[in-house]
């Protein structure tokens, strides 16, 4: 089995460089499930119904988020209606959707979760006890977890705790891809951070010239999505899962630059 894990996409220009990649990825690559992270699809915070309806019809098949996925009250209005657009497991019980979702795919159960780090980011509660009771509670073959978090040694940190136990843990959220694929000792695929996909001339999808006055001024700024085309990126791993034994065997990064607009081969 092979599973296409994205990170962020963010807004227009992420939107833009998925429609041209991932069609091409799923069929050279014979992918038979995508997850990607969704939390900043729609100008740069959360994500329209609009924009969930355009990536599922190019072959998204679940969503995970982060701290940003409510910023937008559209999502609170269509999130339990359709089942795999996923919250943190571990955010506020008042607040809608789901953190775990199963899906069949050739023939296997594939629980994917979502959760969040703590360290340096918005309020949510302790992830460790509510992963451990969603794995007491679960008898799924593969067990795929997207971790939003800020600090790589949290990610590692919980990635470590659970080796062995799930099939892959990916991070996400500083969208920058970090190049320490590998098994974990126990058998788990794990990436501290999947990366982005925008717009590469930006500061993590936004306009520099706004996240820079902000830095060496310390001046509240407003950040908008980077509109620069000229060089889109996209960002991923791909997973290959033995279907014997429901280990993974590989975890292979993907990184693909379009220059100028131009199409993906």
């Amino acid at each position: 089995m092979k599973v296409l894990m994205i990170g962020d996409i963010f807004a227009r220009a992420g939107r833009i460089v998925v429609s041209k990649v991932l069609p091409q990825l799923i069929q050279e690559y014979q992918i038979d499930l995508v997850v990607a992270n969704a939390e900043n699809v729609t100008h740069g915070k959360s994500i329209l119904r609009q924009h969930y309806d355009e990536l599922k019809d190019i072959g998204v098949s679940i969503f995970t988020s982060g701290n940003h996925i409510f910023k937008n009250s559209e999502v609170s209005k269509y999130i339990d209606e359709v089942g795999d657009l996923l919250k943190p497991a571990n955010m506020s019980l008042y607040t809608p959707g789901p953190g775990t979702t199963v899906v069949s795919v050739k023939n296997k159960t594939v629980r994917i979760t979502n959760l969040m780090g703590r360290s340096f980011m918005d309020h949510v509660d302790n992830p460790y006890p509510i992963f451990e009771e969603i794995i007491a509670n679960d008898n799924s073959d593969i067990h795929l977890v997207d971790f939003h978090a800020e600090a790589s040694a949290e990610k590692l940190a919980f990635a470590w705790s659970f080796d062995g136990k799930i099939t892959a843990l990916v991070g996400t959220h500083t969208h920058v891809q970090t190049t320490d694929n590998r098994i974990l000792p126990k058998g788990t695929a794990y990436i501290t951070d999947l990366g982005m996909c925008g717009s590469f001339n930006s500061i993590i999808g936004a306009k520099p010239e706004e996240v820079i006055t902000k830095e060496k001024t310390g001046l509240p700024a407003r950040f908008t999505p980077s509109e620069d085309l000229s060089d889109l990126i996209f960002s991923g791993v791909v997973i290959s899962i033995n279907e014997d034994n429901n280990k993974a065997e590989k975890i292979e990064r993907i990184l693909i630059h379009l220059h100028n607009d131009e199409d993906y081969h």
